[in-house]
């Protein structure tokens, strides 16, 4: 948290010299740390924001939000593209709230979609070294992932809550349920725990849904980002089921 601190007192210094957006600073302190050696890049918070246990970088798939999300798609769905909602955080002080207060914010102060409000709060948290790619802002690690599928929203929470239609694409895991609200949410332990699973659906139409997962309490980086690859593979297999089964309900 320290190096982080220091990286905002360089950015707003350089702001004050330079005239510079905090986005456009930080951006030219970083690349000049980039080019410098490891040793003088002991202290810098890309590095400083993974947990002490993890020993080397994220793997690739454990990509920063801006990579995930391009800007182009980011401004067709908000109205505004990554750097231009940076901007307008950091004047709204967005470094000293939380993530709840962001997102909430984002949907009540200027009519973002739910989903796509979280998508620029961990994105802003992830720019601003409040978060490492996959971690939880304050701690923990989550890994997961969504896909949109041609059923109604209630054949798409079936496939999590129906013990016969669940084996079907999720295989060899032991799930316990702890909540489920149909068609909307669904909470269970994971292979015996500690880690769970919390799972949203949406409706998308009448015949199309979809499901976002969220993997949580992850032990660090490295077991996020496997499991964000297996998500993505399992939530494949469940829309390819899906879609060729249909809805015989």
């Amino acid at each position: 948290m320290t190096s982080q601190k220091s990286l905002k007192t360089r950015v707003r210094a350089r702001m004050e010299k330079t005239g510079e957006s905090y986005t456009t600073a930080r951006r030219q302190l970083l690349a000049r740390t980039r080019a410098t050696t490891p040793e003088d890049t002991a202290g810098v918070p890309a590095a400083a924001s993974a947990p002490a246990t993890v020993q080397s970088p994220p793997p690739a798939a454990a990509a920063v939000q801006t990579d995930r999300i391009a800007d182009a798609l980011l401004r067709e769905r908000t109205g505004r593209g990554w750097d231009e909602w940076f901007d307008l955080l950091d004047a709204w002080h967005g470094t000293d709230r939380t993530h709840t207060e962001i997102a909430r914010w984002l949907v009540t102060e200027h009519e973002v979609p739910g989903w796509w409000a979280q998508t620029v709060t961990v994105g802003y948290e992830q720019s601003r070294g409040l978060r490492a790619p996959g971690q939880r802002r304050g701690g923990g690690f989550t890994a997961g992932g969504s896909r949109t599928v041609a059923v109604p929203v209630h054949r798409l929470f079936a496939a999590f809550a129906d013990d016969a239609l669940r084996v079907r694409w999720l295989p060899d895991v032991e799930v316990r349920v702890r909540t489920a609200t149909a068609s909307k949410t669904f909470r269970a332990d994971w292979d015996g725990g500690p880690t769970r699973i919390v799972v949203g659906f949406t409706a998308v139409g009448e015949t199309r849904s979809r499901v976002a997962v969220q993997h949580e309490k992850l032990t660090g980086a490295e077991q996020a980002a496997e499991l964000k690859a297996y998500w993505r593979d399992r939530l494949a297999t469940l829309k390819h089921l899906l879609e060729a089964d249909g809805d015989p309900r």
